[in-house]
């Protein structure tokens, strides 16, 4: 039978095909990360995203395919992680807004969303590299246009965008150089594929393998993130609103008609019984998510507008004292106490490691969600951090190249006026921080704050994950490698030896040098460092923190 339109319900299906495929091949994903080292995670990054727009999509299927779509982009916009997951909610931002009035599509409109959510993630990516997602997303899109032609199929107009996207994947060694040296294709067009391969097998009535039952779910992670958020640092005791309350109603007319849906008085209402809120809404569905200390008042107020579905309570008390046990978790959030006085600012920061997070708050940070390394934070969790703030503007320091589209992504969700300052390492990050001036206006702040990350220069000593060749070195697993500002400069089967000439490159005119120590380096190696610092270089000024961070032995910032 030839299929010659979809409506909601059947995307629905293709949507939900298609993150089980990227999710089942996420760790493939992430193997093709350029860089050998131990935390590339496009892969990770793109299934958690995608997972989250699914998530969405499952809890509002319906017959009319915009309603659905909009579901699919509000899921991806909140959970979109890193780069890759960023960009891939633009392209199906883009392709929902296209298709929002339409309760089915023909196979030409199908292919007119594919073209434009590739025009609004284009517009979205400040300078758009050839040799990415973006590109197999452009030239999928232009092949799904061409077949739409003399196509009504829309399973053949599918098959088109498909066939070119991959062969516009195996393109991108030619178009980006680093791919080439190494030998991989893209690994953010290789997410992309993975979802069309999803899209088609639906509409063809072929059933993919499912995720396997190995792989974390998605609620796992949000639930080992979540209940992370409760601050490590605080007691149990000292926990506000004990209860993480999470449900959605779905509107009933004769409600609605009595209480007319308003987002925003919403928001504000249920805003008096608690903190963490977040509330999404559409034209049947209101979510919620906040913390309480008597959720039954926030569920009675909800029922207002409609019939509860969905309902989650969790204590997290009892989740916080087993949290403060466990000594192997994905992500924290350090959050500060949320204060009752509004001040004039506020500041968010992304960072990996205990000690780094706490030299964070000592300078005047607010809220340090860990992350970065071992797990990118969402767009929501960015959100979050920023709607806990009682502050007039809030600043977000990402502290990672990976996180600055979401860390935007956010500042344009959040209600808050809120600047992303566009730091890609730690050290800038703390420098702009440092350049701070209460005194002065948001507008000064930023360009003082932006204009600091180009005064330090960042080396990181990490260990390679696999072996390749890569900016003219031969890198074997395991090896030592030094990066200086983001690029791998020295490799060494010794890890001092390995500081060492990254330092004797960094130090050159440098005045200070602050080293940030890993989890599991050791204080004699860190003084054995300081000791060389000492002697080749006697003027110089030397901070020693230990950052408790993992994977990187060093972070060095020199100034």
């Amino acid at each position: 039978m030839v299929i010659t339109s979809i409506d909601g319900k059947r995307f629905a299906e293709m949507v939900i095909q298609g993150a089980n495929r990227l999710s089942a091949n996420a760790k493939y994903v992430d193997a093709l990360n350029v860089f050998p080292v131990p935390d590339g995670d496009t892969g990770t990054n793109m299934n958690l995203s995608m997972t989250s727009g699914a998530n969405e999509v499952r809890n509002n299927v319906q017959g009319h395919i915009g309603k659905v779509g909009s579901s699919l982009a509000k899921g991806l916009l909140m959970g979109a992680r890193g780069n890759s997951g960023v960009i891939l909610s633009q392209l199906f931002r883009g392709f929902a807004k296209n298709i929002e009035a339409k309760s089915a599509i023909s196979s030409k409109e199908f292919a007119q969303a594919f073209e434009a959510g590739v025009e609004t993630a284009y517009k979205a990516v400040m300078k758009p590299v050839e040799g990415t997602i973006l590109t197999v997303a452009k030239d999928a899109a232009k092949a799904g246009l061409a077949a739409a032609e003399t196509e009504e199929s829309i399973t053949a107009v599918m098959e088109a965008v498909l066939a070119e996207a991959k062969a516009s994947l195996k393109r991108t060694p030619d178009l980006l150089p680093v791919l080439k040296e190494v030998g991989v294709v893209d690994s953010g067009g290789q997410g992309l594929v993975f979802v069309y391969e999803g899209f088609l097998a639906e509409l063809k009535g072929e059933k993919l393998p499912e995720t396997p039952e190995s792989k974390p779910k998605m609620d796992e992670l949000v639930n080992a993130e979540h209940h992370m958020s409760v601050q490590g640092h605080m007691k149990t005791e000292d926990i506000e609103f004990g209860y993480c309350t999470e449900f959605m109603v779905r509107f009933e007319p004769e409600k609605v008609a009595e209480n007319p849906f308003n987002e925003e008085q919403f928001r504000q209402d249920l805003s008096e019984y608690g903190d963490s809120l977040l509330v999404i809404s559409d034209d049947d569905i209101v979510k919620v998510h906040i913390h309480a200390e008597n959720p039954g008042n926030c569920l009675n107020y909800g029922q207002r507008y409609g019939s509860l579905i969905k309902i989650k309570i969790e204590n997290m008390r009892e989740q916080h004292s087993t949290i403060l046990n466990e000594t192997d978790n994905q992500l924290r959030e350090h959050a500060a106490p949320v204060s009752t006085e509004k001040k004039p600012f506020g500041v968010v920061a992304i960072a990996m490691g205990e000690g780094i997070a706490d030299l964070f708050r000592s300078i005047g940070t607010d809220v340090v969600i860990e992350g970065g390394q071992t797990m990118n934070p969402s767009t929501e969790d960015i959100v979050k951090a920023v709607e806990s703030i009682n502050a007039d503007h809030v600043y977000i320091l990402p502290n990672n190249k990976n996180i600055i589209m979401a860390a935007n992504q956010a500042s344009d969700v959040s209600e808050k006026a809120v600047t992303v300052i566009p730091s890609k390492t730690i050290p800038q990050g703390l420098t702009a921080l440092l350049s701070f001036n209460p005194s002065a206006t948001a507008e000064e702040n930023e360009e003082l704050m932006s204009e600091a990350l180009q005064n330090v220069v960042t080396g990181q000593i990490t260990f390679a994950v696999r072996d390749t060749s890569i900016e003219g070195l031969e890198i074997e697993k395991d090896d030592y490698m030094g990066l200086i500002d983001g690029k791998i400069k020295v490799k060494n089967k010794d890890r001092v030896e390995a500081a060492k000439e990254v330092l004797s490159s960094m130090l050159d005119d440098a005045e200070i040098l602050t080293i940030l120590y890993g989890e599991e380096t050791s204080e004699q190696e860190v003084d054995a460092l300081v000791e060389y610092c000492s002697e080749e270089y006697p003027d110089l000024e030397v901070e020693v923190h230990n950052g408790k961070q993992p994977l990187y032995s060093y972070i060095f910032a020199a100034e």
